[in-house]
C-alpha cells in the first residue's frame, strides 16, 4: 500500500450515517475492515471502483467522499 495525498470524509459520511461502522461500510462494498480503515486513514487509495460504491452507500458525489491536495487550489 503506497500513501496518498487524498483525503476522504469516510469518517464523517459514516458518522452522519447513524454511526455507521467500519466494518458495516466493509461489508456494503465488498471489502475488509482493515481496507475501510487503511482507506479512512490516508494510507492507500481505493481503487475507482471501489470509490464510486462507497460514494453510492452515502449517495453523494465522488467529490463529497475524496479530495486531491491540487484540487483545494482551483
Amino acid at each position: 500500500m503506497k500513501p496518498t495525498r487524498i483525503t476522504n470524509e469516510i469518517r464523517a459520511l459514516r458518522f452522519a450515517a447513524g454511526e455507521m461502522t467500519q466494518a458495516e461500510l466493509a461489508d456494503r462494498i465488498g471489502v475488509t475492515r482493515q481496507t475501510v480503515i487503511a482507506i479512512e486513514q490516508g494510507r492507500y487509495s481505493p481503487s475507482l471502483e471501489v470509490a464510486f460504491r462507497i460514494a453510492r452507500v452515502f449517495e453523494v458525489g465522488l467529490e463529497d467522499v475524496f479530495r486531491h491536495p491540487a484540487e483545494e487550489s482551483m
